[in-house]
């Protein structure tokens, strides 16, 4: 049986053809709006994502990307609207990293996401911060797992829900380290921070976007970032990995269509998504919302997908977290 991970690198190739020379487009792709479905509500990095791509889209295509929202069952809903779509490119999906932790956390979907998209393009990256309430006694990484290992069962760890980046990444340094922290999971961040704040829970590994704000006013302690590098709004914040070599976690978004959509627009898409993610303004943008930039093919934004779903599958099932 052909693996999940190598049959999406292997569907995603067949989108990964040379970019056309624009005068060489043998369609008038878009003639009509297109929409661009996330699978959260608006508010929050995910919307402001979407919402920036769409009107930069828009200005450059001359056509109306329009955001729809359909939250619900961890993006399930969203995403499975997209997957029966008409491959036409006119329906497209933002892609979380819950996609790939849900093809795990689920026991059944009614799609499988490696089958049934195409990758389009990368767009940004940014990482979660370890942040503690105040009073717990811990000001860096080796000093938190040494508190952990003293303390076992003692620090909970808060998350955003089972099975959000925000849980997974803390379930990732357990399954490194060996410490036990309770997981306590809240629906959302905000009554997650809100608790957090007040010493209900004492541990959190937070979006940057969502923590930052709390970090400044001193009403929370950071004490690294999640990624491999660090991160330019948090510059003397270290990198977990400066700690647990190897461990690294994200937050990350792209760009996907329904299997089957011709790859003349799949390139179009990636072309135009490559040249805004060039630009100086969506640059300095992005860096306002503390992310990095993920350009690249189809193909590159395939492998990420694939990998991401083989590394988050180990932790689901170490962790033993079912969808709520």
């Amino acid at each position: 049986m052909e693996l999940p991970r190598r049959r999406f690198l292997r569907l995603a190739a067949g989108s990964a053809l040379p970019a056309l020379a624009p005068g060489a487009w043998a369609l008038d792709y878009p003639s009509r709006p297109v929409r661009l479905i996330i699978g959260y509500p608006p508010g929050g990095s995910t919307d402001t994502t979407a919402r920036l791509m769409g009107q930069w889209l828009s200005e450059r295509l001359g056509q109306q990307f329009v955001i729809e929202s359909r939250p619900g069952a961890a993006t399930n809903i969203a995403t499975e609207a997209v997957v029966r779509s008409p491959p036409d490119g006119y329906t497209l999906l933002l892609v979380a990293p819950a996609n790939a932790i849900n093809a795990t956390l689920y026991d059944k979907l009614n799609y499988d996401f490696i089958r049934d998209v195409a990758p389009v393009a990368g767009l940004i990256r940014f990482p979660n911060v370890i942040v503690v309430n105040p009073l717990v006694p811990v000001a860096n990484v080796p000093e938190l797992i040494a508190y952990a290992k003293a303390n076992p069962g003692k620090l909970n760890m808060a998350s955003s829900g089972n099975g959000s980046t925000v849980h997974v990444s803390g379930e990732l340094f357990k399954m490194m380290t060996g410490i036990n922290m309770v997981h306590v999971p809240y629906r959302g961040g905000a009554p997650a921070v809100t608790d957090l704040m007040s010493g209900q829970v004492q541990v959190m590994f937070e979006n940057v976007p969502s923590a930052l704000p709390f970090i400044r006013a001193g009403k929370l302690r950071p004490l690294a970032v999640t990624t491999a590098a660090r991160s330019e709004v948090l510059p003397e914040l270290p990198t977990v990995a400066d700690f647990v070599p190897g461990y690294e976690a994200s937050a990350w978004y792209g760009i996907a269509a329904p299997r089957g959509t011709p790859d003349e627009i799949v390139n179009r898409l990636n072309q135009e998504i490559n040249a805004i993610l060039a630009d100086p303004k969506a640059r300095a943008r992005f860096a306002d919302l503390g992310a990095s930039l993920l350009p690249g093919s189809p193909a590159d934004f395939g492998k990420l997908v694939a990998d991401e779903t083989e590394k988050w599958a180990k932790v689901v099932k170490f962790s033993g977290a079912k969808a709520d």
